[in-house]
């Protein structure tokens, strides 16, 4: 395993359980931190506060991660820009006892190194929208037009009118001009 800004050494602990160890970082947010519409910009600024305890089994992390979000409203496309903190706790084994599709679930320590990224991945996804809204009555955008609707809520485009009886709207209009309506002077 690469030392990375979110692989920590758990031998400092000594495999004593009761030991803990505290970190306050600020680390810089991997990539694919999020989902199409709404995620954490790579690069971007996590402040992580993480503690690790040496346990029976291994070494239990438990921590909070705040992040800036960057994505858009799924109903009217307004960008968004807010924060989001996220509470994560879990348990790295020393020796991995599962097997099978149980071993998949299991976090353990590689080399008395610990890896965050995968438990810190899943806590700020999970956390975030599916659908983000700007404002959870948020009307969206004009199916005609494209116009936001929040921001002209008296919106309309006049009634519809069917393209089959178009060209009855058409002779509508040229029987209400001067000189062709039925009471005009036949010549």
């Amino acid at each position: 395993m690469l030392p990375g800004p979110l692989v920590f050494d758990t031998q400092v602990l000594g495999r004593r359980p009761g030991t803990e160890k505290t970190y306050v970082k600020d680390i810089e947010a991997p990539a694919d931190l999020g989902h199409d519409v709404i995620g954490v910009p790579e690069g971007s600024s996590i402040d992580l506060e993480l503690r690790l305890e040496a346990v029976m089994d291994g070494v239990l992390a438990t921590g909070t991660a705040s992040a800036r979000t960057v994505g858009e409203c799924v109903r009217c496309l307004k960008a968004l820009d807010e924060q989001i903190a996220v509470d994560f706790q879990e348990l790295y084994v020393y020796e991995p006892v599962a097997t099978g599709e149980d071993a998949d679930d299991e976090m353990a320590l590689e080399d008395e190194l610990l890896d965050l990224e995968p438990v810190l991945r899943d806590a700020v996804v999970l956390a975030l929208p599916l659908n983000p809204v700007c404002d959870p009555d948020c009307p969206g955008l004009c199916p005609e037009c494209g116009a936001r609707l929040a921001d002209d809520p008296g919106h309309t485009h006049g009634e519809a009118i069917d393209p089959r009886w178009s060209a009855l709207s058409h002779l509508k209009t040229q029987m209400n001009e001067p000189g062709h309506g039925p009471d005009s002077p036949k010549e």
